[in-house]
């Protein structure tokens, strides 16, 4: 597919979670967003969300948001109803026929899963096509220097991103991100979605191999189990 009208990069959907905390199984939404970018990476829709978590929100995690245990409680909505929201949002976006980009995708979504799980409402089980940039960039892009977190990879493609930590920001961010690496790499990645798709699933596995090689034998971290699970963990 060459890179036109009704490549996978015209219209995406974006999805990003500022949480409680690190581990999926455990830790709760704070803030949320999911938009619609057209082919230029402008905002055609979106939706914010601000919960509040059911629990106190780490000193930890309220420095890298700005979510404050106060706040949460006293501007935002409960838990059960922003799941439910959120998954709703996706849902009719992979109905639309766009992918949905997520930087690291299985954090997002697997923490997601254990929310809907958590509240009662049906999780997303096999949400396709999802278009993570983190594993694109690696694949595309391997021996590139540097950290592949959102912020160092935006700059790299020219993209700003005006508030690190901030769902709406972090999301379109990566959207924009995805977007830059169609236009970088046309060859590569003129699939269609659903294509797509499959080869950041085998490229998430090749990757945690390689992580896990590596942190066995230069970190002497000879137990390290990496997963390769992709686009979520179960």
């Amino acid at each position: 597919m060459s890179n036109n009208e009704g490549h996978w990069s015209e219209s995406v959907g974006v999805f990003d979670l500022e949480t409680t905390g690190i581990d999926v199984s455990t830790s709760r939404i704070v803030s949320a967003n999911v938009s619609l970018l057209d082919h230029g990476g402008n905002i055609v829709s979106r939706t914010d969300w601000l919960a509040d978590p059911g629990v106190p929100i780490p000193e930890q995690a309220s420095r890298v948001h700005g979510i404050t245990t106060e706040h949460a409680r006293a501007m935002g909505r409960p838990a059960a109803a922003v799941v439910e929201e959120i998954v709703t949002a996706l849902r009719e976006i992979l109905a639309m026929g766009a992918p949905i980009v997520i930087y690291n995708a299985p954090y997002d979504l697997s923490l997601l899963r254990h929310e809907a799980l958590r509240h009662g409402i049906e999780p997303l089980a096999d949400p396709r096509p999802v278009i993570d940039p983190l594993v694109i960039d690696k694949a595309v892009d391997r021996y590139r220097k540097g950290k592949r977190t959102l912020d160092v990879v935006a700059a790299h493609y020219g993209v700003e991103l005006l508030a690190a930590h901030d769902a709406s920001s972090d999301a379109i961010a990566a959207g924009r991100v995805a977007q830059a690496l169609a236009r970088t790499f046309p060859q590569a990645l003129s699939l269609d979605a659903a294509e797509l798709h499959e080869m950041q699933v085998g490229w998430c596995v090749a990757q945690a191999q390689s992580f896990q090689t590596y942190m066995r034998t230069k970190k002497g971290r000879v137990d390290f189990v990496a997963s390769g699970e992709w686009p979520i963990r179960v």
